[in-house]
């Protein structure tokens, strides 16, 4: 059975680049990437779900939690993500999500969040 869990990296700029340095050192493993959006607030989570490792059955999606306002002009840490991801061989995936702040704890956020990705299929269900 393949286990999915977020791993938060943080908010702030370096974070970003810390993201993108795992898509370049990690690209043999990168099952997709993608950019949460909490629609009218328009703030952006990036995020990117590694295959697992040899043979276990770990997929971690690493993220970005909440940390970037979107706008009429894309930033430049969502660009920098997206030269990455594309590098990679990934287009990132934008999916509308609610926000953090609808849950009492950030495991529902997460919950809430896996649970959309498998129904739309953008990762494995469970097995």
């Amino acid at each position: 059975m393949i286990t999915q869990r977020f791993i938060e990296l943080g908010e702030g700029l370096g974070d970003v680049f810390e993201l993108c340095e795992l898509i370049r050192t990690n690209s043999g493993r990168l099952h997709r990437a993608f950019i949460f959006t909490t629609g009218k607030s328009g703030i952006l989570s990036p995020a990117v779900a590694f295959n697992p490792a040899g043979e276990g059955s770990f997929m971690p999606i690493y993220i970005c939690r909440e940390g970037i306002r979107g706008g009429s002009k894309e930033s430049a840490r969502i660009t920098r993500f997206r030269e990455a991801a594309e590098e990679a061989g990934a287009i990132p995936v934008t999916v509308e999500v609610r926000p953090s702040t609808d849950f009492s704890d950030r495991d529902q956020h997460y919950r809430h969040i896996t649970g959309i990705l498998r129904l739309n299929h953008l990762i494995p269900p469970l097995r």
